[in-house]
């Protein structure tokens, strides 16, 4: 059977992994003759892709030329959109963040506004992060609710009136004249958190936020389901939550008891931020609100870490910004739920990267698709 031959793309991947390599080394690991891989370096470096490694030396001790990627090379755009905000970013092809704002923003104003807005914000970015238009090779989007993945068009979603089937990549991409990616904001979160360790081979990441739901990493790849739909845990029924109608229309879900909106509600302030606030003053109505609210959540996450068997489970989004008393009451009821063998080395977690999980995944599913040539 034939094998094929590796291409520009493999030493760019192998560069990226193993950092500065020489024209020996490289053909060493992948076999090809000095002169193709100096015809695939100088086509590299000629788009910008790679330079040459500071003091790289041979081993008969003549300078040699050893090549980096370049994390420099391009820039990425990237969106983390939820039901009530908006963070933008900039970064370079690690992933790093050259330049960030946030802004209060409603996703139910539908997707002309949203977009059009969007559109215009980030042109503004890239001024203050030194970079052009022309240097951006995507742009990265997270939307809060279900998105089919081939498309990038979301799905019917209550908190989202008017966005089913429309062409957001369409749009964007015309306007900005970039390839856009569209993902659900949970998707976009656990590929961002993966990336502080990327050695975790299986990670539950869950956002706790105005909804609940979560991005499933397995054997370090984001399972996204048949339908896009893998993780929808906030649409699980649970017994504290029975007989409560839920904004999907069913009744009983985990969201209509736990959901950051909920938890407003009861509490008769506006969002899930000013939750935060009380449980952090020590109001005991708050603390005891989120300490059931955290135990509803770990009893359906209980069952999730039996069948997935992570080593982490993450919690992010503002409502984990209430600390221990909502994640205690996580780990109680996934300790009491998960069959024992599934939890013996389970770490449960708050977010590494914390608002800024959305943005970072975004970023990396537009450098991983950018640089796949």
């Amino acid at each position: 059977m034939a094998t094929e031959t590796p291409g520009a793309g493999a030493l760019l991947a192998l560069l990226r992994e193993e950092g500065a390599l020489t024209r020996a080394e490289l053909a060493t690991v992948t076999g090809l003759a000095r002169s193709t891989i100096s015809l695939r370096l100088d086509a590299l470096a000629g788009a910008g892709w790679i330079m040459p490694a500071d003091g790289a030396v041979s081993s008969g001790g003549r300078p040699a030329t050893a090549f980096v990627f370049n994390p420099a090379a391009r820039v990425v755009l990237a969106a983390d959109l939820g039901a009530t905000h908006a963070r933008l970013a900039v970064t370079d092809l690690d992933g790093r963040i050259l330049a960030e704002r946030t802004d209060d923003l409603r996703i139910g104003d539908g997707p002309e506004k949203v977009l059009g807005w969007l559109s215009g914000e980030f042109p503004n970015l890239l001024g203050p992060a030194g970079r052009r238009l022309d240097e951006v090779c995507g742009l990265g989007l997270g939307l809060p609710g279900q998105v089919d993945h081939g498309s990038g068009r979301p799905g019917p979603e209550a908190k989202m009136p008017g966005w089913e089937g429309f062409d957001v990549p369409g749009l964007l991409g015309e306007r900005l004249n970039v390839p856009v990616l569209v993902d659900n904001d949970v998707n976009i979160m656990a590929v961002g958190e993966h990336s502080t360790d990327p050695q975790v081979e299986h990670l539950i990441l869950v956002k706790l936020g105005t909804g609940i739901g979560s991005g499933i990493i397995t054997g370090r790849r984001l399972h996204r389901g048949a339908r896009a739909a893998a993780g929808d845990v906030g649409h699980i029924p649970v017994a504290a939550a029975q007989g409560l109608p839920c904004a999907c229309g069913k009744i009983g879900c985990l969201e209509s008891v736990a959901g950051g909106a909920a938890l407003a509600a009861r509490l008769g302030v506006a969002d899930t931020r000013e939750v935060v606030g009380l449980v952090l003053d020590g109001r005991p109505d708050a603390l005891r609100l989120v300490g059931a609210a955290g135990r509803a959540i770990g009893e359906v996450l209980g069952t999730l870490v039996t069948f997935v068997n992570p080593s982490e489970v993450v919690i992010a989004g503002d409502l984990a910004e209430a600390g221990e008393p909502l994640l205690s009451g996580i780990r109680e009821r996934i300790g009491a739920v998960a069959v024992p063998r599934t939890t013996e080395h389970l770490a449960v977690r708050a977010s590494h990267l914390g608002d800024r999980a959305g943005v970072t995944g975004a970023a990396r599913l537009v450098i991983e698709h950018a640089l796949a040539f």
